[in-house]
């Protein structure tokens, strides 16, 4: 079962976003595996492998730190067997969730995203945004009309 995600915006300052994610996920070890995630690409799978030689954390920290991002839904977990020298041998994988997909843009430097990414994200966020809307009004009752002149206005 999927959970429900809120499309909160959340502005923070350019200079600092790291430093203020740091303290949101109390340490920089899920920063720095948003990071090698975003450097292998939003849908790319990452070998536990991978992460423990890249990063300079212990195994431990590591494993810990990517089993609270898999319970927190953003990162699946996922098991992967291959054949080396003749023996099975199954590797752990992650990949981001579409939570996951959103706290790691929040360390993408836009300039560095190609034009269509930024297309193909503003999108994204316009889709989600609007469902929630959606069922805000009609649990409150707004009439749709009145959100399509509001939607019209700002268009012009």
């Amino acid at each position: 079962m999927a959970a429900k995600i809120y499309p909160y915006v959340i502005f923070l300052p350019k200079s600092s976003k790291h430093e203020v994610l740091r303290t949101i996920f109390g340490s920089s070890v899920p920063v720095d595996i948003l990071k090698l995630a975003l450097k292998r690409g939003f849908s790319k799978k990452i070998y536990q492998k991978d992460l423990i030689e890249s990063l300079n954390y212990s195994n431990k920290t590591i494993i810990e730190h990517l089993k609270s991002l898999t319970d927190l839904g953003i990162l699946d977990e996922h098991m992967e067997k291959t054949e080396v020298s003749g023996r099975t041998v199954w590797l752990k994988t992650y990949t981001l969730t579409d939570l996951g997909r959103w706290f790691a843009l929040l360390l993408v430097e836009e300039e560095d995203l190609p034009r269509e990414e930024k297309i193909e994200i503003a999108c994204n966020l316009f889709r989600l945004y609007i469902r929630w809307i959606r069922e805000l009004v009609d649990k409150l009752g707004i009439k749709k009309e009145e959100l399509l002149r509001i939607f019209e206005e700002e268009m012009k």
